[in-house]
């Protein structure tokens, strides 16, 4: 069994030698788009007449919700896998998760014949989620009060047993791969003016901010929920803080600490961050139910409410916002639309 000490750290996260933090070239992520066409269908890029009518704009909604597993995450994760060195293909992977992440990577190391632990944290709420996971082949284990003290185990774990750790946002691999979402709204949408994108660790949006921004000269811009804003913090100011708490009830964007590669990505192509308040992902979770027919899960509904934030300067623009993904609990849902 071969172990890894951790190499030095540009954030308050463990990475390995094996991390590779530079930014994904524009080669590669359309070498990156060969790999996820394999194993994964273009999404849709639908207009909603609804959002269009109240926002008094042309607005499209790319549905990653219709991907397997209902989220944008697993297309990094087919490219990654797909490149995995091979002292990492029996001891296997390890990273940890609220849910998403770890079924992109559950779903892809079972078609790679590679195992997958993944660690989340004891108060997920949303059991679904594990229950996936653990049909998709993946040893899960509870530990910890969040996503960050369930990412501190991972380390730890991968460093003393040797496994792949995957990083929930220092993998270029994973940008390469989610961009590839970006490169599908270029094809379909190449008049897009403003993207919007929830914020969690990142990759997504810094993966839009390397294509939709960078390619086509659109406004990229990050949603976090203002309970859960460490890495609005940090694009903002410049400086990498784990926070103490984060506070939101969508646990795709519930996240304390920064990271140092999307981050990067943000800083140089993000047009802008903004937050939005737990009050307002509800109300466009139901907004997206009533109107559009479209479940989202709370991360995904940070687009949205952001375009109302920003409904006067959209107006008259073609807008994407991404649905990230579906994965709402009955509990949260039955909540929210008792409000």
């Amino acid at each position: 069994m071969t172990s890894y000490k951790p190499a030095e750290s540009p954030d308050k996260t463990t990475i390995f030698s094996y991390h590779d933090l530079t930014p994904p070239t524009t080669r590669d992520i359309y070498e990156a788009r060969k790999i996820v066409r394999q194993y994964l269908p273009s999404t849709p890029l639908v207009r909603s007449e609804s959002l269009s009518a109240t926002l008094d704009a042309d607005v499209y909604l790319k549905r990653e919700d219709t991907l397997p597993t209902n989220s944008f995450k697993i297309r990094g994760f087919y490219n990654l896998v797909d490149d995995l060195n091979e002292e990492f293909r029996e001891p296997g992977l390890i990273t940890s998760s609220m849910g998403n992440h770890g079924q992109g990577m559950a779903t892809a190391a079972r078609e790679f014949d590679v195992p997958a632990v993944i660690v989340v944290p004891e108060t997920l709420e949303n059991p679904t989620k594990t229950d996936n996971m653990e049909r998709l082949g993946a040893t899960v284990i509870a530990h910890g009060r969040d996503v960050d003290e369930a990412r501190e185990y991972a380390e730890q774990q991968a460093a003393e047993k040797g496994y792949r750790y995957v990083h929930g946002g220092n993998e270029p691999h994973l940008i390469a791969g989610r961009a590839s979402a970006g490169l599908e709204v270029m094809a379909d949408r190449p008049d897009v003016d403003v993207l919007i994108n929830p914020v969690g660790g990142g990759s997504s949006a810094a993966a839009y901010a390397l294509t939709v921004g960078k390619l086509l000269s659109a406004d990229v811009i990050g949603v976090q929920a203002s309970g859960a804003d460490a890495v609005y913090r940090a694009w903002k100011d410049g400086v990498i803080e784990m926070q103490d708490n984060a506070e939101t009830f969508a646990e795709g964007i519930k996240t304390r600490t920064p990271f140092a590669l999307p981050l990067e990505i943000m800083q140089e192509h993000l047009s802008e961050m903004i937050l939005v308040e737990d009050e307002d992902l509800q109300a466009s979770i139901r907004r997206l139910l009533a109107d559009d027919s479209i479940l989202v899960e709370g991360a995904a509904a940070s687009s949205v409410a952001a375009a109302f934030q920003l409904r006067d300067k959209l107006a008259g623009k073609t807008v994407v916002l991404p649905i990230s993904g579906s994965n709402l609990s009955m509990s949260k849902l039955r909540t929210i639309v008792a409000d």
